[in-house]
């Protein structure tokens, strides 16, 4: 490693690391193809699902591609006047000619006279721009000549889907920019310079630029779809990951300047010393999101695979261009507060010193301290509950989640969802009865047909993708399978089966990839500090932490924000970037205390190591959480969620786990933490670690 680590900071091989890194940013920059990829986010069923098998089935019936929307017409719950429904005959008449068929029938009203409601079939839209522009046309129509107080709507699946790909209109630029701010502001106020910032800053934009380069040429060779929501994850995840690997890096390289005279000298130490923690780092997030590639959902194996490239990119980029940066610059651009050669370090003496000193004597009371503390956050989560509503999936209150809220109060539950069955032809009459007599189902229409299949159109009464729906859905498949005739190949999709197979498939993806993240990070741990019981307890902090910000954040979206539950995916991810992430801060303290415990003793080794790195973590740590926080500049409650429930975990993390109960802990089993190696005799001022 030190021919690698001389070569990054030599003299003028740094300048050649340099120059080849921008050279190489800019052929792939230059060449990259525009973007293809969807704007709003996909669930990406597996074809193995009912839901996507009527999907498949329903491209053989005409008007395949048809969309569908809903027009609501009210007047805040009072009840419409004759020149009201004047009006509404007058916006259906308008809005006939977008219909599918051409014309409409007239609006149904609700039995209390409140609302008014047009079914509007729709012709396929080419891809979402055109559905958003479809949208925002059939609402100028719909509101048009309006009665002062009458309010127009227009929602249903086609504008939720518009709500929601408006929602990631311009997200890159946006999250991008806030990012960029974020780390700008976090980092002059961490180094008190004023430009050493940019230099860590430029080079991971670099990265973070040249890793959706990548990404988006390499999804289109492995048939990935990178939409708005994972781009927008992946700069949030280089940028945080990539500016931690820097905090690290810098902070070594700023440590070893007091050391060695010649900068570079002190920045190969710095690479040999950190670049480990750095590889151990970046790898267990890497292998945790390709982890993902083993999902049943193909929107969580796209974002493993985009995130992965990210990280990997990230790493490259801290590892080896930002050393010959930072080598090229030298020790002046640390100004005002240039580490200069044989001066000491202010944390041998700093808080994190004491904060070491004292957790070192009474570390059992801190161990249970933390335990009661990490305990207590963690039973907000007893009562979570996973699963939001369409409506329910905006942080704002779009057009289409205000029409449904109108259709809610005024119509029968299920009018505004679609349930479809696709049946055998021969067998309609069956399947149409067994549809009938499934508890749950209000009506049955008869629909398309196309050689041996025939669609039938299901209303539900219960609120669409609520539990009472979801049974139905289930009681309605159970029917279908238990028919005993040609019924018995039914199959039941739409948007309430949609919904369902999609909470299903990611209980499946939690429950085989959480344990397999798990594994990998043990495994790492082990490899990495060639011990059994310091991989074991440092994993039960992290899942401790893990469930301690899931049950604050749970307690927050309740009470604060009145959002009953958490979205599908919310779990499963949040699960990934807290325990991937925050092995990290595990890693960089950790890995200094075994280096530090070879030459003092574990005691004072883990005191030495919480004063070198307790400033850095704390600074990575707050950087982290507010990177993640930055999701929230989207209206999806999802990303919101995500953002909110890590940046909760990564402060718990920095704050508590990392900087208390870890160092507590490691006093507690003195050298039993190291087993099975152990610390040999004192060889001098130096002591070794032994295999046993």
């Amino acid at each position: 490693m030190r021919h690698l680590t001389d070569f990054v900071s030599g003299k003028f091989t740094a300048w050649i690391v340099l120059a080849l890194a921008i050279v190489a940013a800019g052929i792939l920059f230059a060449t990259a193809p525009a973007s293809t990829g969807s704007v709003a986010p996909t669930a990406g069923l597996p074809a193995s699902t009912q839901s996507a098998q009527v999907a498949e089935l329903q491209k053989q019936l005409p008007n395949s591609g048809a969309g569908f929307a809903l027009v609501v017409f009210d007047r805040g719950g009072e009840p419409l006047t004759d020149a009201d429904r004047t009006a509404v005959a007058a916006r259906g008449a308008a809005l006939a000619p977008e219909s599918l068929s051409g014309q409409l029938p007239p609006a149904q009203y609700s039995h209390d006279g409140t609302a008014a409601l047009l079914p509007l079939p729709l012709p396929a839209a080419t891809d979402s721009e055109a559905q958003g522009a479809r949208v925002a046309d059939l609402r100028t129509t719909a509101k048009t000549d309006l009665p002062d107080g009458l309010n127009a709507y227009v929602t249903g699946p086609e504008g939720f889907q518009a709500d929601v790909a408006a929602a990631f209109q311009g997200a890159d630029f946006r999250l991008l920019l806030v990012t960029v701010i974020v780390v700008a502001v976090l980092l002059l106020i961490t180094y008190r310079s004023p430009w050493l910032w940019l230099v860590p800053l430029a080079v991971i934009g670099l990265a973070d630029g040249l890793a959706g380069v990548l990404v988006k040429q390499l999804a289109n060779v492995f048939g990935f779809t990178i939409d708005a929501s994972i781009s927008g994850i992946l700069s949030v995840l280089v940028f945080g990951a990539g500016t931690n690997y820097a905090l690290l890096l810098i902070a070594r390289y700023r440590e070893e300047l007091r050391r060695h005279e010649n900068r570079r000298a002190a920045m190969s130490q710095a690479l040999r010393g950190a670049g480990p923690a750095v590889l151990a780092s970046g790898s267990t997030v890497t292998l945790s999101l390709l982890t993902l590639l083993f999902a049943e959902l193909s929107g969580n194996r796209a974002l493993g695979f985009a995130c992965a490239i990210g990280i990997v990119t990230a790493m490259i980029f801290a590892l080896l261009v930002l050393p010959a940066a930072l080598v090229i610059f030298g020790r002046g651009l640390f100004w005002p507060f240039v580490p200069t050669f044989g001066s000491e370090s202010p944390t041998e003496h700093g808080f994190w010193s004491k904060l070491g000193h004292g957790v070192s004597r009474r570390p059992v009371v801190v161990v249970i301290g933390s335990v009661v503390v990490l305990g207590a956050l963690a039973l907000g989560a007893l009562n979570l509950s996973v699963g939001l509503s369409q409506v329910q999936q905006f942080r704002g209150n779009p057009e289409s989640a205000q029409g449904q809220a109108v259709i809610d109060q005024a119509f029968p539950a299920g009018q505004s969802a679609q349930t479809i069955v696709i049946t055998p032809t021969d067998a309609l009459q069956s399947a149409q009865r067994i549809a009938i007599q499934t508890p749950g189902v209000d009506t049955v229409t008869v629909g398309a047909a196309a050689g041996t299949i025939t669609q039938l159109s299901v209303t539900l009464a219960a609120e669409p993708q609520s539990d009472a729906a979801f049974q139905t859905i289930t009681d309605l498949r159970a029917a279908y399978t238990n028919a005993g005739d040609g019924a018995s190949a039914a199959l039941v999709g739409g948007t309430d089966a949609t919904a369902l197979d999609e909470q299903t498939a990611s209980a499946h993806d939690e429950a085989l990839i959480i344990p397999i993240i798990l594994a990998i990070v043990f495994v790492v741990l082990l490899v990495l500090l060639r011990a059994l019981v310091a991989p074991v307890l440092l994993i039960v902090t992290v899942v401790a932490s893990y469930f301690a910000s899931l049950g604050a954040a749970n307690l927050v979206f309740r009470t604060v924000f009145d959002i009953p539950a958490f979205d599908t995916n919310v779990v499963l991810f949040s699960f990934l970037f807290l325990v991937a992430l925050g092995v990290d801060y595990n890693i960089f303290l950790v890995t200094r205390a075994r280096e530090e415990a070879g030459r003092l003793g574990t005691r004072p080794g883990m005191i030495h190591a919480l004063s070198a790195t307790g400033g850095v973590i704390t600074s990575a740590g707050i950087l982290l959480a507010a990177v993640f926080a930055v999701l929230s500049v989207l209206p999806i409650i999802a990303l919101t969620q995500i953002g909110v429930i890590v940046g909760i975990g990564v402060l718990l993390d920095t704050l508590l786990v990392r900087t208390v109960l870890v160092p507590a802990l490691v006093f507690v089993t003195g050298d039993r933490f190291w087993l099975p190696s152990r610390p040999a005799r004192v060889k001098g001022s130096t002591r070794v670690f032994d295999a046993p």
